[in-house]
């Protein structure tokens, strides 16, 4: 099967945390999700987050939305030789991706499946 397949990833930081949350993301999964859609294993990857504070009902403030190329690279896993490649101080990347979830309250992901309007 060769559609592509979006999925979209929720977080929801712990109050006061958002800002040091997007810096963690930013320094050690984007470099990660960048190399993975260079290799082709994605069609894009976008972020966002509510541009309103609003009601609180949203229950997420940052969305990362993937575009997979097919079901089968959803599958996949980073290769672990990309991250040592990458962050070759192992022992720092594991202790900001701990920390990193441990600000979040909540996170999930939602793989959409698209239905085509009449």
């Amino acid at each position: 099967m060769s559609e592509t397949v979006e999925c979209q990833y929720f977080y929801k930081t712990k109050w006061g945390h958002h800002d040091e949350w997007v810096a963690l993301f930013l320094k050690n999964h984007w470099p990660i999700l960048r190399a993975q859609m260079a290799e082709g294993r994605y069609t894009s990857v976008r972020m966002a987050t509510p541009r309103f504070h609003g009601d609180g009902l949203a229950g997420w403030d940052v969305m990362v939305s993937i575009v997979y190329k097919n079901w089968s690279s959803i599958a996949e896993h980073a290769d672990p030789s990309l991250v040592a490649r990458l962050y070759p101080d192992q022992a720092t990347f594991r202790a900001e991706e701990a920390r990193r979830f441990e600000i979040l309250e909540a996170h999930w992901d939602v793989v959409l499946e698209e239905q085509p309007l009449p």
